[in-house]
């Protein structure tokens, strides 16, 4: 069975991801802290702290477990809960520290980069993309530290790529829903257009993303790439073009969207990968579903 260092694994989506690495691999779960000494981990599920930033730290954990592959999970989730400059340099230099420390064991890698990389969420006026639906290769325009630190990140992966000969994947969830908690669909309720209109109304069940990282680590790209975690359909109940065309007042030349369908396109997973989102916001809002737990 492979070794796998999930960091972040403590968090909200990084339990998810962790408990479903932990059916197939032996997991160690990095964090900043310990959940303690008295706990009993799950299966194959074993726990480190460590501080992320600390670039000696990190290299001396990865080196000294030495795993098969790295899921780089922590971050900062969000430029509106801290100062701008801690949220740039924390996202920054823990993927840099991550990254080369995972290149230099030879460990595959798969990290969180954001749709927030496009600069559309956090935009001090919310604009239209060039395209519609949104592939990968669309420009790279943020605005925020949040998402400048994502594109950042981004160069790192590419860096390690070339430099250590890794796989490195890069994965750009869209707004992550828990099962029975979706929080999108107040937005929908209240009609609030413009409260979802950064990212184009898109979200992902947690279950899909912990599936595509599942799936991207079993098929390792070559070199750098990056792919979309988004459901098949926004989360408004209506036609996603009409929507955009009524907030906006027009739409890109280039827009292929029918009906409900995601402004976030999950072709490049789905070539690259053979994944599909199964989670829609219709079955999903009302589901009773315990959330994982790494230890009783």
């Amino acid at each position: 069975m492979e070794t796998l260092v999930v960091t972040g694994a403590l968090g909200r989506s990084g339990r998810w991801i962790t408990d479903r690495l932990a059916e197939e691999y032996e997991v160690v779960a990095v964090d900043l802290d310990h959940p303690g000494f008295e706990v009993d981990a799950r299966e194959n599920v074993d726990f480190r702290a460590a501080d992320l930033m600390e670039m000696g730290e990190v290299a001396d954990l990865v080196a000294d477990i030495d795993p098969d592959a790295v899921v780089h999970w922590a971050a900062i989730p969000s430029p509106t809960r801290h100062a701008g400059s801690r949220v740039f340099e924390t996202n920054v230099q823990s993927t840099y520290n991550v990254l080369v420390a995972a290149a230099r064991a030879d460990s595959r890698i798969v990290w969180a980069s954001s749709e927030s990389a496009y600069g559309f969420a956090f935009a001090e006026e919310k604009r239209l993309p060039d395209v519609l639906p949104i592939t990968e290769d669309h420009p790279l325009r943020p605005e925020d530290p949040y998402g400048t630190a994502k594109v950042a990140g981004e160069e790192v992966s590419k860096m390690v790529a070339r430099k250590y000969d890794v796989s490195s994947c890069a994965i750009r969830p869209s707004w992550i829903q828990y099962p029975g908690e979706y929080n999108c669909r107040d937005i929908a309720v209240s009609g609030d257009f413009e409260a979802g209109a950064g990212n184009f109304w898109t979200y992902v069940d947690v279950r899909d993303v912990a599936e595509l990282v599942a799936t991207a680590l079993e098929n390792p790209v070559s070199g750098h790439e990056a792919v979309h975690a988004a459901a098949a359909d926004t989360y408004l109940g209506r036609p996603t073009a009409g929507a955009a065309e009524k907030y906006w007042g027009e739409l890109p030349d280039d827009c292929s969207l029918d009906g409900e369908e995601s402004a976030l396109s999950t072709a490049k997973a789905g070539d690259l990968f053979n994944w599909e989102p199964s989670y829609s916001w219709r079955d999903a809002v009302d589901e009773t579903v315990s959330e994982p737990t790494l230890w009783e």
